[in-house]
């Protein structure tokens, strides 16, 4: 008789009792962080029991990944329980590598690899090689989790990975003391060693500066196992060579060329390789070059290298710039003709490639060696040969006019000084006509904030107040569409507002028109004045973002009609004529200026505007407050900043341990209708007149809105600019040069400040900077704006406390001569040339840069001694400083 008792489902809720309690644990121990409890815990649960806890699991990970950092301390330990836990509860080998991969479980500290690898002991071995594949294939993942990932391979026995994250973590994780053996013992060393020749970077660890033959030296140790055979020797060969005629950073070629050189190629093989020796000479860096034409001039000395071949070679490498390079090029063909004077008809023409280098010396060689075989050859390559002989510098033309007869080199023609064409103000393109125009524009100026320009970013923000105006409801729909997926578009980051601390650009003012953003946060932003001790640049940053946040008010309303500061020109700068005509526009629709807007209006006025005269009576006809502040500033021609100047140095010369980015002094001149009229983020801009230090220790990013500013104001800008443009003298940062195109092609006057920002910018480290400020230098002249002395004096002052180096001065100078602007070049040189000869030890690149003053005066008849060229000329001595010195002084005198 029953007593109503189910024993089957009174075990089966026991047994589902049990088996949450069991989830619970483990819940509860991922919760405490408690990761060596994961494995024992994962091991009482069942498929299913696991498919119930990764549900919660996978609530737990997006909970912790949404704490700050002030959990941080007891978010790490969770995040490794949940790593270990997620990866022993997924069935799938996609899902489980995923989750092992996921950034925010990243290992931090001790790591957590022994319990992954221990919940995965009992799967299948094809499975464990499916998980190691797909973490070898993360590159991340792949390199700071390889000894998880090798130890996968290992019990899965499947093919080892040859990825690029695979094969940086075995190479970090390699024993420096003991690096022979440990990859002698290896048995991934024969697979992965090819690998690293094939990559486009090399590990760092092979790139550290070890010395040869010691225990951590990489290319000693396969040299070593490529000896004993562990290694294939003839594929290491093969792999280098590869691996140096792709090119690439030195930094990335320096651990090939090593491990060639010790691996010797046999005869064999560098006879089988001449054309790739002759790429490696021809285009490689200057350590490998040299190394292939090491080897090819072996060949030659042999008699392995024809004279076509040698031809072709040579007529690459003489092209080159690196004087040693050429020394050594010219020596071989010298020695080759030598044996060989009949190869003089072939070698001769190439030889003559020289001629056109910046080297004088090179030249003189080159000369020379034309000279001692002139003879044999016929009267075709002869004439040949006088032809290229008009690329000599005019200090071997009375050498050349003997070699080759004066009737070759007859040239009655005037020197011309050639110039860059003016750069012609260009007016921008009009606001976007439709909603979806915008939007596109919007778009692309939000996703790619640091390349757009700023003409984009102006039609853009004048493109939102329009429309927001017109077409309110339509431009939200549209923006809400277009960027329901942006990283913002939840109105909260991690329980933050996104835009608690950076607008982000125009994401800003999208995000405030989709109502991501609280209107108390817009109206605080709005408010916030600028603090006098930041930087000069963070208070630039912030004029901008000033307008981004007053903008993103604006859009919630239809108030404007229009922006009053939208750019007309390509510069930033706005014809005083159109801004009246806006002011007008403004007054017939009883329209108040924004304030920010307006400010920032005035700022970019063209005062040299022909218009300008005309439009201040305009302006103050209007019958209106903003009517008269127009007038009152196309009136007013101070500059907001006469300049800068650097702190005093000590006794001794240095700069008391301060860099140069940090020496500068701003001074402001007191602008009371800035200070009392404008809105706080500009008010900064006419504080009273004050002499401080503004060091900026950010770090120094281009700011492509800052020019936009005060596109008016030159001087101004320049000021800004120098401690941007110092980070490359002083630091070799690249691309600090960013902001000379605007301040060449900007109006407002050219004073002392502009060609003290021009000088540091043609004393940076990098040649692509100084290239731009070459360009400047060349724009300003062109627009009748550059004043050599005034250059000059700031360079000699920059080189004479050691700031800037000779040589960088020469190699812009010689640049700019190479356009064709050698008086220009000259102008700058002359005055700097005075105090670097007075002095008493010769500044290092001082024989350079006098070869390129000789250069410009030879080719521009200048004229113009400066002193201390007499007393330098004639010391004792075959020095490039004492050679150049008389040659820039006979070229002086050529015509007295």
């Amino acid at each position: 008789m029953s007593d109503g008792f189910d024993a089957v489902a009174f075990k089966a809720r026991l047994t589902a009792a049990r088996d949450d309690r069991a989830v619970n644990g483990l819940l509860t121990a991922v919760r405490a962080g408690r990761v060596d409890a994961v494995p024992g815990l994962l091991k009482e649960l069942d498929p299913g029991d696991r498919k119930k806890a990764l549900i919660e699991l996978k609530a737990l990970r997006t909970e912790v990944r949404g704490w700050d950092w002030s959990r941080w301390n007891q978010q790490v330990p969770i995040q490794k329980a949940l790593r270990v836990a997620g990866a022993g509860c997924h069935t799938g080998a996609a899902a489980a590598a995923a989750w092992i991969a996921g950034r925010d479980l990243a290992d931090w500290g001790r790591s957590a690899s022994g319990q992954v690898l221990e919940v995965l002991a009992d799967r299948d071995p094809a499975w464990l090689g499916d998980v190691a594949q797909r973490l070898a294939e993360r590159p991340t993942v792949a390199e700071s989790d390889y000894a998880l990932v090798r130890e996968l391979v290992t019990r899965a026995g499947c093919a080892v990975p040859t990825t690029d994250g695979y094969v940086l973590g075995w190479t970090t994780a390699k024993d420096g003391q003991r690096l022979v053996e440990d990859l002698r013992a290896d048995p991934q060393t024969p697979l992965l060693v090819p690998r690293i020749l094939d990559m486009i970077e090399t590990p760092d660890r092979l790139t550290w500066s070890v010395s040869p033959g010691t225990r951590g030296h990489w290319p000693t140790a396969l040299a070593t196992l490529a000896t004993e055979g562990v290694l294939d020797r003839a594929s290491l060969v093969d792999g280098c060579v590869a691996r140096l005629l792709r090119g690439g950073r030195l930094r990335d070629l320096r651990f090939p060329l090593a491990l060639l050189q010790l691996l010797e190629p046999t005869p064999e093989e560098r006879r089988g390789r001449t054309a790739d020796w002759i790429g490696m000479a021809a285009d490689a860096p200057s350590p490998v070059a040299a190394y292939a034409q090491e080897v090819l001039a072996g060949l030659a000395a042999e008699g392995e290298l024809s004279t076509p071949e040698l031809a072709e070679m040579s007529a690459q490498v003489l092209f080159r710039t690196e004087k040693k390079l050429l020394r050594a090029q010219l020596t071989l063909l010298t020695k080759q003709l030598r044996g060989d004077p009949g190869a003089a008809a072939e070698l001769l023409p190439v030889v003559a490639d020289a001629f056109g280098h910046e080297d004088t010396g090179i030249q003189e060689r080159a000369l020379k060696l034309v000279g001692r075989y002139l003879a044999t050859v016929d009267e075709q390559v002869r004439e040949e040969l006088a032809g290229a002989a008009a690329l000599l510098s005019p200090m071997h033309r009375q050498a050349a006019e003997e070699l080759f007869g004066a009737s070759e080199f007859a040239d009655d023609l005037p020197y011309e000084e050639t110039l860059p064409p003016v750069p012609e103000p260009r007016r921008v393109a009009g606001p976007a006509a439709t909603v979806a125009e915008l939007v596109a524009d919007l778009v692309t100026v939000s996703k790619g904030r640091v390349d757009a320009s700023p003409e984009e970013f102006e039609r853009v923000l004048d493109g939102l107040v329009r429309h927001a105006h017109l077409h309110r409801e339509e431009l939200t729909a549209a923006v809400t569409e277009a960027f329901a997926d942006a990283w913002w578009a939840d109105g909260e980051v991690h329980g933050r507002d996104p835009f608690a601390h950076e607008t982000y650009g125009v994401d800003v003012v999208a995000a405030t028109l989709m109502g991501r953003v609280r209107a108390s946060r817009v109206h605080a932003a709005r408010v916030r004045g600028h603090a006098p001790s930041a930087c000069v640049h963070k208070a630039l940053d912030t004029v901008v973002d000033a307008r981004l946040w007053e903008v993103a008010a604006l859009v919630s309303t239809d108030r404007l009609p229009f922006l009053l500061a939208a750019p007309n020109w390509h510069t930033g700068a706005i014809e005083p004529s159109v801004l009246v005509e806006r002011l007008r526009a403004y007054r017939d629709a009883g329209v108040d200026p924004a304030p920010v807007d307006f400010a920032q209006a005035l700022l970019r006025l063209r005062k040299g505007d022909p218009s300008a005269a005309g439009a201040a009576a305009e302006a103050a006809a209007l019958g209106t407050r903003a009517g008269e502040r127009l007038a009152e500033w196309l009136t007013e021609r101070a500059s907001l900043a006469p300049g800068a100047r650097f702190l005093a140095r000590q006794p001794d010369g240095t700069p008391g341990g301060v860099a140069l980015v940090d020496r500068f002094v701003l001074k402001l001149r007191e602008r009371r209708g800035v200070r009392d009229e404008f809105p706080p983020a500009f008010r900064w801009l006419g504080s009273a007149e004050t002499e401080a230090a503004h060091p900026c220790h950010r770090w120094f990013p281009q700011g492509p809105h800052w020019p936009g500013v005060l596109p008016d104001d030159r001087e101004t800008l320049a000021a800004f600019l120098l401690p941007v443009l110092s980070a490359g003298v002083d630091w070799g940062e690249r691309g600090v040069t960013w902001g000379l195109t605007a301040l060449a092609e900007s109006d407002g006057p050219v004073g002392e400040t502009t060609h003290l920002a021009l000088a540091v910018a043609l004393g940076c480290r990098h040649t692509e900077d100084r290239l731009t400020a070459v360009d400047t230098l060349l724009v300003l002249a062109a627009r009748g704006e550059l004043d050599p002395g005034l250059l000059g004096a700031a360079l000699a002052r920059l080189v004479g406390e050691g700031t800037v180096k000779p040589n960088r001065i020469a190699d812009a100078a010689r640049t700019a001569a190479a356009t064709g602007a050698y008086g220009t070049a000259w102008a700058v040189l002359a005055p700097l040339l005075p105090s670097l000869l007075a002095a008493e030890k010769p500044a290092r690149g001082l024989g350079e840069l006098l070869a390129v003053a000789a250069d410009c005066v030879e080719r521009s008849g200048a004229a113009g001694e400066p002193a201390g060229l007499d007393a330098m000329a004639d010391r004792r001595g075959s020095s490039q400083l004492v050679v150049q010195a008389g040659r820039l002084r006979r070229a002086l005198r050529a015509d007295s």
